[in-house]
């Protein structure tokens, strides 16, 4: 089968939807499928665009059997602005466009969103081409900016994005969610239901695996071979409550064992930095992100993975860090709030314990009474495995996924469009 994978973020992109899309494109090209890739020039967390793909307008590269389409982006700093967001998710949508023309015709297109407007040029694709499309949906884009108030909720922006949505979810062959929270959603604006496929997110769990503390990487790196490790690694932003970490981490600092490691984008670092002085956290150490090569070794000097959420926070898509984070063996702290899928996902897999979001007392206590039962430590990582293994391998979503692209492409080829 032919498919077409478009999506903003891929390889060498290190965290969010990147590595997701590298591993399910790279999977379909070894189970045999041809898989190409319309995607941006790599420029995720730091919102730069990476050394060897500057002043570039188009570049096609090949990498696993996976050819690689990328376009031109107009990206402005970290911490884009609404207008900033529009220019960057508008120069995708008109530059992709070229891209996508520029191959063979695809079976059927797999779009990932957000950005929402890569649904404008995979329609037009899809309407030239005459091929079914499947809309994956990583979080409902006009909701998500509600949460972190980057909008007016009665403005014409929002309600700009809500029309483009329910016309992008009636028009699509098929939708897939990564959380069950979605459906709901999705029925509650029309949807038939029949429409929908939940297939959550998923972590290789042969690279993501547990390994041996001792003579590790990462904690030789940076002198922690004999520390209580306290990690959150991954983006640093709105709907993140770091500043809840770092003043967890200052009701800690009488037990010198214990010592908090943030990483994240070297920008982003900086004003964590900042608030680190301002509480004299002398017990946080920032890191910048590992390349993803070394990630599990990351992983495996860690004895209590954190997953940080705002209390405004409602969303309904699953973080990638917690399939990741329950596939090495870590045990979990989330300061998630009630609602939303992250508090659900952790305590069902019996990986972890959850607290409230923004109570950094409570954060605080958890970790102690981690600290001082190492033994729980260790259930939590083994019961955490057990199931990423059971519920979040790729092979379970590769499955899934060729199941759901060939009822698709089935069903296009017999309808009369298509043999017209």
């Amino acid at each position: 089968m032919r498919i077409l994978i478009y999506s903003y973020n891929y390889y060498p992109e290190p965290i969010g939807i990147a590595p997701l899309m590298t591993e399910l494109a790279e999977g379909l090209v070894q189970r045999g499928h041809q898989v190409r890739v319309i995607t941006g020039m790599p420029n995720y967390p730091e919102r730069r665009i990476y050394q060897g793909y500057q002043n570039k307008f188009y570049l096609t590269e090949e990498r696993n059997g996976v050819v690689i389409q990328r376009s031109y982006i107009w990206v402005r700093g970290p911490k884009p602005r609404l207008f900033d967001r529009l220019l960057l998710d508008g120069s995708f949508m008109m530059t992709s466009l070229v891209q996508a023309f520029n191959g063979w015709r695809p079976d059927l297109i797999f779009a990932t969103v957000p950005p929402l407007l890569v649904s404008l040029p995979v329609g037009l694709y899809a309407g030239v081409r005459r091929c079914p499309v499947i809309l994956n949906i990583q979080d409902i884009v006009s909701e998500a900016a509600l949460r972190v108030k980057l909008v007016n909720p009665h403005g014409v922006v929002v309600k700009t994005a809500q029309a483009v949505e329910q016309l992008t979810y009636e028009k699509v062959d098929r939708i897939s969610v990564i959380a069950t929270g979605f459906i709901d959603q999705l029925v509650e604006h029309g949807i038939p239901k029949e429409k929908i496929v939940y297939i959550p997110n998923w972590v290789d769990t042969k690279f993501i695996r547990p390994l041996p503390k001792t003579d590790n990487y990462f904690r030789n790196k940076y002198q922690l071979q004999d520390q209580f490790v306290v990690l959150y690694s991954g983006n640093i932003a709105l709907t993140q409550g770091l500043e809840t970490v770092i003043k967890a981490a200052t009701l800690l600092e009488y037990i010198p064992e214990i010592v908090f490691v943030i990483a994240g984008e070297t920008q982003a670092l900086q004003a964590l930095e900042n608030l680190r002085q301002d509480y004299q956290a002398k017990n946080v150490l920032l890191v910048p992100l590992e390349p993803r090569e070394k990630l599990p070794e990351m992983l495996a000097a860690v004895d209590v993975g954190l997953v940080v959420q705002k209390r405004e926070v409602t969303a309904f898509n699953l973080p990638s860090k917690i399939p990741v984070l329950l596939a090495s063996g870590c045990a979990i702290v989330g300061s998630v709030p009630d609602t939303g899928t992250a508090k659900e996902a952790i305590l069902n897999s019996g990986g972890g314990i959850v607290v409230p979001p923004e109570d950094a007392e409570s954060l605080a206590n958890a970790i102690v009474d981690l600290y001082k039962n190492p033994q729980q430590v260790e259930t939590l990582g083994q019961q955490g495995r057990k199931y990423a293994e059971d519920y979040f391998s790729i092979e379970q979503a590769l499955n899934k996924y060729e199941q759901l692209f060939t009822e698709v492409a089935i069903k296009s080829t017999s309808t009369p469009e298509a043999q017209a």
